[in-house]
């Protein structure tokens, strides 16, 4: 079976009808675990952050790819801005979130990592963003390491964060069988399109990134390939 044939078989299997066979067991949490004695990082709080008004048509109409990026800083409170319009939770109970962006069943598999390259108020690392508690902890990985992952490698190394979406893939299988595989990467799509519209207000530049040694990225974070992996990534900074 060659590799067209491998992606049709996906595709026949993950079809709505044959692939959406809900699993036994427990349901899986709504947010991967903390470790003890973890250092968390309080973000501004969303309910204080400045709105900002924009023309939307006008705003859909400019949107665009940005490559290149300015040597200003991003603010934290620009950084948690963003991470409050792609992830942030607007109503949770111990069975779900409601958060800023879609997701199917309201499963919100992603995980979002962020690369700070240019952020005033933190130090250059990765960090693990916990949308409940609207905060970060720090990830011990080799930032170098994880840039050299992206086929854009200047552009990640320009820039002054950049996002990446990984999946805990359960939260969709665990409801939705081989068809929440398909389901997690339209997730992905909602929440960078969310990024992008939202950096345009604060005078900031997105460039998506889908190009990278998948298999590399997961091991330098840590991740188990069957139960968590990367799905999509963004570069962005001040222009």
């Amino acid at each position: 079976m060659n590799n067209f044939e491998a992606a049709q078989k996906f595709l026949h299997e993950s079809a709505w009808k044959s692939g959406s066979t809900v699993l036994s067991g427990s349901k899986p949490a709504l947010e991967l675990p903390l470790a003890k004695n973890e250092q968390i990082i309080p973000l501004p709080d969303p309910g204080m952050l400045h709105d900002h008004h924009v023309n939307f048509l006008e705003m859909v109409e400019l949107r665009s790819t940005v490559r290149q990026y300015s040597n200003v800083p991003l603010t934290l409170e620009e950084l948690s801005y963003l991470l409050w319009c792609t992830q942030g939770v607007k109503a949770a109970n111990p069975n779900m979130t409601l958060r800023t962006v879609p997701s199917a069943g309201a499963s919100h598999s992603l995980e979002t990592y962020i690369l700070l390259n240019n952020v005033s108020g933190l130090a250059k690392g990765i960090y693990r963003f916990l949308a409940i508690e609207h905060a970060l902890i720090p990830v011990s990985a080799d930032i170098e390491a994880v840039m050299k992952c992206f086929s854009t490698y200047k552009v990640v190394h320009n820039s002054a964060v950049v996002f990446i979406w990984s999946t805990v893939i359960e939260r969709l299988s665990f409801k939705f069988g081989l068809r929440g595989y398909r389901y997690a990467f339209i997730d992905a799509g909602h929440v960078c399109q969310n990024l992008y519209l939202a950096a345009q207000t604060i005078n900031t530049g997105v460039c998506p990134l889908g190009a990278f040694e998948d298999e590399k990225l997961n091991e330098l974070l840590n991740f188990d390939n069957d139960k968590q992996f990367v799905i999509y990534g963004a570069a962005m900074g001040k222009v």
